[in-house]
C-alpha cells in the first residue's frame, strides 16, 4: 500500500495513505482526545461524524482547525495536536458542550466512568464561561434501559451500534438544531420500538444518556426482609469479567471470590446458572435430535433449529422475522429454566412457599432484565426470576457493602443447583452453546462415548462461521453467528431457502455473553473480549465433568422431578412460545 510522510508535533511520521490524523497520531504514541469517535477494529466499523470537535488539530497552511478523526493525512502535512491554539479551541468546545449538560454528576449512574466528566477533569475545566438555555427532553424508562437524553452529547455512537453493528434500527437522529436528539423513530418510547435491549448502545455511550435500569435497591430490600429466602444465580460470563471492576486484568477468573462475595452480601443460597445451562442442553439437545431424526425419516420439520438462550436475539426475531417463530428451539434460556426449577423443585425441597422465595440473577446482559418480566415467565403474577442485575451492578453492590473482594477466599457454589459441567461454562462465549449441545447430542445419537470434547472447529471470533461435525457417519452442519447484524444474514438465508444448516447458534452481542451490554465497559477493545473467552475455555478444561448429561444433579432432577427431557412436566416448566411483535410497535 502507498505510504506517505508527514510531521506530527515535530516527529517525522510515515503512515499509509488514507489514514486519519487520529490513527496516525495514535500509531506513534500521541493521544488526541475524542468523544464521538469509536473504532470497532474487528468489525472494521468506525464512528467518525466529527460532531464533537474535541479532537481538532492544527494543520499548517489550513485556516481552520481540522477534526483529527475525519481528516486524512496527506504527504508533507505538518500537524500540531497540542499547541495553545488547539488547547484553547478544545476547552471552548468542551465548555459549550457542558453548558447544555445537566450538572447532577453526583447522582448520575455514570459518575466516575463518564468520559465527558473525565475529559473536563483532564482539561482543568472548573467553571463555565458560557451560560444559556439548556435543552430538556422527557426521560424514557423501558424494562432494561433508561434514556436520559438531557445528557446526550449527540456523539451518535449508540446509533452506530444499533444500526451498523446490530442492524436493529431502533435509534437515529431526530429533529434539527438545538432540539436534535438520538431517539427511536417518531420519538416513541424504547419499549414501543424494535429495541431488543441488547444494551450495546449503553456499552458505548460516553455519558449517562443511556444506562441500565438498576435493580440493586430491589435486591437490597429483599435481602433485608426476614420473611424472604433470597437465592442468587450467576451466569458463566460474569466470572470472566467481574475482576476487571476490581483492577484485575481482563480474563482473570474470579469464580471462587464471586461466590464468596455473594454469600457476604447475605444471599441464603448461591447457585450457578451453569447448572441451568446443563439443563438447557438436555432439553434443547433432545429437541434438536428429535427434529433431525424426523427429518431423516422424510418428515417435514422446521430446520435449521436455532438456539434460544439469548433474550435480545429472541426479541430480534419476534420483531423483525415473526414469520419464522417456529424455527427456534422452544427451550427457555438458562436464566428462566433456573427460575422455574428454583420456585418449584427447590422451593419444595427447602419447604418455602413460592411467593416467599426471591430469585436474583447476575447476568452480563441487560436484555435479561426484560426477559424476567415477560408475562409467560410468571405463575399467578409471581415471576420465576424476580430481579436481574448486571455484572457492573454487582460490582457496585460489593463495593457499597465494603467487601474487600481481593482478600476473599475461594468458595464453592451450593448444591443442588450449583453443580455444573464444562459444557455449562462455555455458554458464556460465542460457539459455546452449540459445542455444549454437540457434546451431549453426539453420545445420545450414536450411543458411543465421545473421547475428545473440544470441538475447536466451533470456536473462534469470526462473526459468521460454519462447521460440519461427524456424528459417526451422519454429517451435522452447524452455523454460528454473534452480533445481530450477522444473525440477520443467516436468517435471511433461511427465509430465502438458501440455508444448508441443521442447527444455528446465535448470540446478540459481539463475542457472545462475554461482550454483553451489562459487562464492565470495554469500549470496543477486542483484546478484552478475547481474554474473557480464553478464561471461559480455561474453566471448562478444569472441570471434572464436561458433558451436560453427566451432571449428577441434572440426572437426579430428571429422576425425581421432571421424568425425562421433553416430558409434559419439562415442557411446561422449561419451554416457551414466541410472539409476533411486529404489530406492537406504537407511536406515542
Amino acid at each position: 500500500m502507498e505510504t506517505i510522510k508527514l510531521k506530527i508535533d515535530g516527529k517525522d511520521v510515515t503512515t499509509t495513505k488514507g489514514t486519519t490524523i487520529l490513527k496516525a497520531a495514535k500509531e506513534f504514541g500521541i493521544q488526541i482526545p475524542t468523544l464521538c469517535y469509536l473504532h470497532l477494529e474487528d468489525l472494521n466499523i468506525e464512528n467518525k461524524p466529527a460532531g464533537c470537535r474535541v479532537c481538532v488539530v492544527e494543520v499548517e497552511g489550513r485556516r481552520n482547525l481540522a477534526p483529527a478523526c475525519a481528516t486524512e493525512c496527506t504527504d508533507g502535512m505538518v500537524i500540531n495536536t497540542h499547541n495553545i491554539r488547539v488547547l484553547n479551541a478544545r476547552k471552548t468546545v468542551l465548555e459549550l458542550i457542558l453548558s447544555d449538560h445537566p450538572t447532577d454528576c453526583l447522582v448520575c449512574a455514570k459518575n466516575g466512568i463518564c468520559e465527558l466528566q473525565t475529559m473536563a477533569q483532564e482539561m482543568g475545566i472548573r467553571e463555565l464561561h458560557y451560560q444559556g438555555e439548556q435543552s430538556h427532553y422527557r426521560e424514557d424508562t423501558s424494562p432494561a434501559i433508561i434514556r436520559d437524553v438531557d445528557k446526550c452529547i449527540m456523539c451518535r455512537r449508540c446509533e452506530m451500534m444499533c444500526n451498523e453493528v446490530q442492524t436493529v434500527g431502533a435509534l437515529s437522529a431526530v429533529n434539527r438544531g438545538f432540539m436534535s436528539v438520538v431517539a427511536p423513530a417518531f420519538e416513541m418510547n424504547l419499549d414501543h420500538s424494535v429495541c431488543t435491549y441488547c444494551g450495546q448502545c449503553v456499552a458505548v455511550c460516553p455519558t449517562g444518556a443511556l444506562t441500565e435500569v438498576d435493580h440493586t435497591n430491589n435486591v437490597i430490600r429483599a435481602l433485608a426482609d426476614p420473611t424472604k429466602t433470597v437465592i442468587v444465580q450467576t451466569a458463566p460470563a460474569v466470572r470472566a469479567a467481574l475482576g476487571e471492576e476490581f483492577g484485575l486484568p481482563a480474563g482473570t477468573l474470579v469464580t471462587g471470590k464471586l461466590t464468596a462475595a455473594l454469600r457476604r452480601l447475605g444471599f441464603n443460597y448461591v447457585f450457578d446458572t451453569d447448572f441451568a445451562a446443563d439443563l438447557t442442553i438436555m432439553e434443547e439437545g433432545t429437541e434438536l435430535l428429535n427434529r433431525l431424526n424426523r427429518h431423516l425419516k422424510g418428515e417435514k420439520v422446521a430446520l435449521p433449529i436455532l438456539t434460544s438462550c439469548c433474550p435480545a436475539w429472541v426479541n430480534f426475531f419476534e420483531h423483525q422475522f415473526p414469520d419464522m417463530r417456529d424455527i427456534p428451539s422452544t427451550a427457555r434460556s438458562p436464566q428462566q429454566m433456573f427460575g422455574a426449577i428454583a420456585k418449584t423443585y427447590f422451593a419444595d425441597k427447602i419447604q418455602v412457599k413460592r411467593e416467599n422465595l426471591v430469585v436474583v440473577s447476575v447476568m452480563p446482559c441487560l436484555a435479561k432484565k426484560y426477559e424476567c418480566q415477560r408475562e409467560e415467565f410468571a405463575t399467578d403474577g409471581n415471576p420465576d426470576v424476580d430481579f436481574s442485575i448486571s455484572t457492573r451492578e454487582l460490582a457496585h453492590l460489593i463495593k457499597q457493602s465494603n467487601i474487600d473482594f481481593m482478600s476473599l477466599p475461594d468458595e464453592d457454589f451450593d448444591n443442588p443447583l450449583g453443580e455444573s459441567t464444562g459444557a455449562g461454562v462455555i455458554f458464556g462465549t460465542t460457539g459455546g452453546v452449540i459445542e455444549a449441545a454437540v457434546r451431549t447430542a453426539y453420545e445420545v445419537q450414536t450411543g458411543k462415548k465421545l473421547e475428545n470434547v473440544d470441538f475447536k472447529e466451533l470456536r473462534g471470533m469470526e462473526y459468521i462461521r460454519e462447521a460440519t461435525i461427524d456424528f459417526d457417519g451422519l454429517p451435522i452442519r452447524i452455523g454460528i453467528a454473534h452480533g445481530l447484524g450477522n444473525a440477520r444474514e443467516l436468517l435471511q438465508d433461511i427465509k430465502d431457502g438458501k440455508s444448508h444448516f441443521h442447527a444455528i447458534e446465535i448470540m446478540a452481542c459481539p463475542g457472545g455473553c462475554i461482550g454483553g451490554g451489562g459487562q464492565p465497559l470495554h469500549h470496543g477493545d477486542s483484546s478484552i473480549i478475547k481474554a474473557r473467552q480464553k478464561a471461559i475455555y480455561e474453566e471448562d478444561r478444569n472441570k471434572a465433568i464436561r458433558k451436560s448429561h453427566e451432571n449428577p444433579y441434572i440426572i437426579e432432577l430428571y429422576e425425581k422431578f421432571l421424568g425425562k427431557p421433553m416430558s409434559d412436566k419439562a415442557h411446561h416448566l422449561l419451554h416457551t412460545h414466541y410472539f409476533d411483535k411486529s404489530k406492537e410497535i406504537t407511536v406515542e
